[in-house]
């Protein structure tokens, strides 16, 4: 009996120092698995400081293609607008007033087409702003082109053979007042010279000059085909016929009058030299 308390007292001795090893040796591990765990979280720290850099240099360009999306959209306005101004600024809108007035006079509807009279005022205006043409690029296209002046310093000399041409014209056609127009009110009581006129108000003066002096070249031009049509209708009314519409009877008389005078001839000469 004595013996078995002796067996039972050292197996418990035995497993209880075995615990006390077996605590002391887990103890290392689970430090070592701690700062294991601590050196992980500090590394996932180190992702998310690089996903911020990522995304901040994400959304530097994203700024900067809305930038590039906004200058785009800047020029493409641009060229959008270029072709109008172009006409604006230039001899085409007397040339297509008057060339439209001439259809009208003849009452020949649709013919010529719009095709042939818009491509007939393009040439004629390349014809007339030729000279104008050749300065600006002389001294604004080919000097920017070439790296030798800036762009802003480009505009200016090429906006200043623009409005040379501008104001020739409207002094040439006596109406210097439509500059008044634009300029607004008390411009009239000031003696302004052509310096002191902004190009945005010049540029519609010089689209109503254009006006006026199409209208009356295209008064000039309907006046004989205007009498014909009352001289077919008063002979139309005498014979009693009525029913019978007199453009059916004038327009042949009119294309006749009209070849025999070398019409075409005549209105383009009178455009042309009108901006000499």
């Amino acid at each position: 009996m004595m013996r078995a308390w002796v067996i039972l007292v050292a197996t418990t001795a035995a497993l209880w120092l075995s615990a006390g090893a077996c605590a002391q040796a887990t103890q290392p591990a689970a430090n070592d698995r701690g700062r294991e765990t601590r050196a992980t979280a500090h590394t996932t720290t180190q992702p998310g400081d690089l996903s911020g850099m990522l995304s901040d240099l994400g959304a530097a360009q994203n700024k900067g293609a809305q930038g590039t999306m906004l200058q785009w959209v800047v020029l493409a306005t641009v060229l959008a607008l270029a072709p109008a101004l172009a006409v604006l600024v230039t001899c085409f809108t007397r040339i297509i007033v008057v060339l439209g007035l001439l259809r009208q006079a003849l009452a020949t509807q649709s013919l010529p087409p719009n095709q042939v009279l818009f491509g007939l005022a393009l040439f004629m205006t390349l014809v007339v702003m030729a000279p104008v043409y050749q300065a600006v690029h002389r001294d604004a296209i080919a000097p920017w082109l070439s790296g030798r002046v800036d762009g802003p310093v480009a505009l200016v000399a090429g906006e200043r053979h623009v409005r040379s041409f501008m104001i020739r014209q409207i002094e040439n056609q006596h109406n210097s007042d439509d500059v008044y127009l634009f300029m607004g009110d008390g411009a009239r009581d000031k003696d302004l010279a052509w310096g002191d006129v902004p190009t945005i108000s010049l540029i519609p003066a010089f689209i109503v000059s254009e006006l006026k002096t199409a209208f009356m070249i295209g008064f000039q031009i309907y006046l004989p085909f205007l009498i014909i049509d009352m001289l077919v209708s008063s002979v139309l009314i005498s014979m009693g016929m009525l029913m019978l519409p007199p453009i059916l009877i004038s327009l042949p008389f009119k294309l006749l009058l009209f070849v025999l005078a070398d019409g075409w001839h005549r209105v383009v000469g009178t455009l042309m030299t009108s901006f000499s």
